[in-house]
C-alpha cells in the first residue's frame, strides 16, 4: 500500500503549489500531464490553450520567454489531443487535423526543428546540442500524435550520444562529437524513462522497441540509490546533493510500467518505495522541496516539474493492481 503520507490528501495542497507557480513552456506541459493523469481534462486544456496564445509564429507552443528554446513547447502538445487513448491509435491524428495550433506544433518537430543529420533533435536553437531532457519533450507527442517511428528515432538518436550503461549524461555537441555535459546526472536519466513511459501509454505497439531501455535506465539508477530513498543529483558521484524529483520520475515510469504491463509487477513496490522516500520533504503548503531547483536546477529548491512529478507518481500509484 502507498505511504499514507504520500496519498491522495496530500496531492490537493502539492497542485494548488503547482498552479501557482510561474512556468516557462516545458513546465506548462509536464502540469499539464499531471492534471490529465488526475482526471483535471478541462483544466488541463486551459493549460494547454494559454500554450496556444503564447505560440510562437513557427508553431513552437508556450515560447515565454525562453525563444530559443527548439522542443520545450511540444509538452503543451498532449493536452490539445486528451488523454491517453490506446484503444483508439487515430485519436492523435484527428486531434492535429482538428487543431491548428497543434498541427504547427507537429510541423515544426518533424519538419523544420534543428537537427542532427540522422534527425536527432537539437534542443536548442542556435547551438547544435543534444539534451538528455528532449526525450521528455517530444516522444510523447510523437506517439499520441500517430508518428511512433519518429518517437522510436528521437529515443535511438539520444541513446546512441548520451546514454552509457543505462545513464543519462546531459548534453553532446554535434559539432565535437563529445560530451558537453559528461556528468550522469540525475533528471537526465529521468526524463528519459518517464518519457517513454509516457509515450507507452498513448502507443503500446512502441513496447518492443522502447520498453527494455526503459527499464534498463530504471534498473541502473535504482544500482546506484541512497540508504535515505533518493539519488544524487549526479547519479554517481556520491558527493553530489541529495535530489528527489529523479526519484519522483522514476516512480511515476515503476508505477505506469507495472499497471500498463511492460514492467514485471516487483516493480510496484519499488515505485511505492520510491514515493515514500519523498513523502517527508512536502511541505504541509505543498512544496515538493529537496530537489533541483529552479530556475538554474543546479541546486536544492523547488520546481513546477517535480511539483508535477510529485502528482504524476501518485496518479500511476494508484492505476497499480491491489
Amino acid at each position: 500500500m502507498t505511504d499514507p503520507a504520500a496519498g491522495p490528501s496530500r496531492q490537493h495542497p502539492v497542485l494548488l503549489a503547482l498552479l501557482a507557480m510561474q512556468r516557462h513552456s516545458w513546465e506548462q506541459g509536464v502540469a499539464s500531464h499531471a492534471l490529465l493523469d488526475l482526471g483535471h481534462t478541462d483544466l488541463a486544456r486551459l493549460l494547454a490553450l494559454d500554450a496556444v496564445v503564447h505560440q510562437s509564429p513557427d508553431g513552437r507552443l508556450g515560447t515565454v520567454g525562453e525563444e530559443s528554446g527548439s522542443v520545450n513547447g511540444a509538452a503543451c502538445g498532449e493536452a490539445l489531443i486528451g488523454r491517453p487513448a490506446p484503444d483508439d491509435p487515430a485519436a492523435g491524428a484527428r486531434a492535429v487535423a482538428a487543431h491548428p495550433a497543434l498541427a504547427a506544433q507537429l510541423d515544426w518537430l518533424l519538419a523544420r526543428a534543428p537537427r542532427a543529420a540522422d534527425g536527432t533533435l537539437f534542443h536548442v536553437i542556435g547551438s547544435r546540442e543534444v539534451l538528455a531532457d528532449t526525450v521528455y519533450m517530444v516522444v510523447p507527442l510523437l506517439a499520441a500524435a500517430g508518428h511512433p517511428g519518429e518517437a522510436v528515432r528521437q529515443v535511438a538518436g539520444h541513446r546512441e550520444r548520451l546514454c552509457s550503461g543505462g545513464l543519462y549524461a546531459a548534453r553532446w555537441d554535434e559539432d565535437t562529437a563529445a560530451l558537453t555535459g559528461p556528468e550522469h546526472w540525475g533528471t537526465g536519466s529521468g526524463w528519459v524513462a518517464a518519457g517513454i513511459a509516457r509515450a507507452l501509454r498513448h502507443d503500446p505497439s512502441l513496447e518492443p522497441a522502447l520498453a527494455g531501455h526503459a527499464r534498463e535506465i530504471v534498473d541502473a539508477c535504482l544500482a546506484l540509490r541512497r540508504p535515505d530513498g533518493l539519488f544524487g543529483n549526479v547519479l554517481d558521484d556520491p558527493a553530489s546533493f541529495p535530489e528527489a524529483n529523479v526519484a519522483q520520475m522514476l516512480a511515476y515510469t515503476t508505477c505506469t510500467g507495472v499497471a500498463d504491463g511492460w514492467l514485471p509487477p516487483s516493480y510496484a513496490a519499488v515505485g511505492r518505495s520510491l514515493i515514500a522516500a519523498v513523502a517527508p520533504l512536502v511541505t504541509p503548503d505543498g512544496l515538493v522541496t529537496g530537489v533541483c531547483g529552479a530556475p538554474v536546477f543546479d541546486r536544492p529548491g523547488t520546481s513546477a516539474e517535480a511539483q508535477s512529478f510529485y502528482l504524476m507518481a501518485q496518479a500511476a500509484a494508484a492505476r497499480l493492481p491491489v
